[in-house]
C-alpha cells in the first residue's frame, strides 16, 4: 500500500487528539495485520469509497486511553466503557477520517465517507470490506495504546 495514503491518517488522528484533547500519541513502527481480533477495547471503523479506490479506516483504543480522551473533551470520567464513549470514538472516527479526506484531496483523491460503527469488548473484531492488504500503525501514550488500520484495494 502507498505511504501516500497512510500519511495522512497518522497526521490526522495526531492532530485531532491534540488539539480536542490534549493527549500526545507516539507512532510506533507499521506492519501488515493478518488478522481481524482487534488490539484494543474500543474501536470506530468507517468505510470509504471513491472513483479511485475504496477501503476503510478504523481506530482502536484501550479502555484507559479511551477514558482520558473522554475526560480531557468532556471533563467528565466514566467508570468504563459505555454509549457516550462509543459515541466520543465514532465522532473521533469521523473527524480523523475527514482531515485524512482533506489531505487525500489534495492529491488529488476523492472518496466518499460512510457513517461510523464503534465496536467495543474484548477481543471483538474489526472486518475491513476491501482487498488490500491491512496496515496496523500502533500508538503508545501516557494513558494507554491506539491503533489504527487502514486497508485500500488497488492503489
Amino acid at each position: 500500500m502507498n505511504v501516500e495514503f497512510i500519511n495522512p491518517f497518522l497526521s490526522s488522528l495526531i492532530n485531532v487528539l491534540a488539539t480536542m484533547a490534549q493527549t500526545e500519541l507516539t507512532p510506533g513502527k507499521p506492519k501488515i495485520k493478518k488478522d481481524e481480533v482487534a488490539r484494543g477495547d474500543v474501536s470506530g471503523l468507517i468505510g470509504m469509497v471513491g472513483p479511485q479506490t475504496k477501503g476503510s479506516f478504523s481506530i482502536t483504543f484501550d479502555e484507559s486511553l479511551a477514558l482520558a480522551i473522554m475526560e480531557r473533551m468532556l471533563g467528565e470520567r466514566p467508570d468504563g466503557i459505555n454509549e457516550e464513549v462509543t459515541d466520543m470514538v465514532g465522532e473521533i472516527t469521523n473527524m480523523v477520517t475527514g482531515g485524512a479526506k482533506n489531505l487525500l484531496g489534495e492529491k488529488g483523491y476523492d472518496f466518499d465517507m460512510a457513517t461510523p460503527l464503534v465496536v467495543s469488548g474484548p477481543g471483538h473484531t474489526i472486518t475491513h470490506k476491501c482487498e488490500g492488504a491491512k496496515i496496523i500503525m500502533p500508538f503508545t501514550s501516557d494513558d494507554g495504546n491506539a491503533n489504527i488500520e487502514v486497508s485500500f484495494d488497488k492503489l
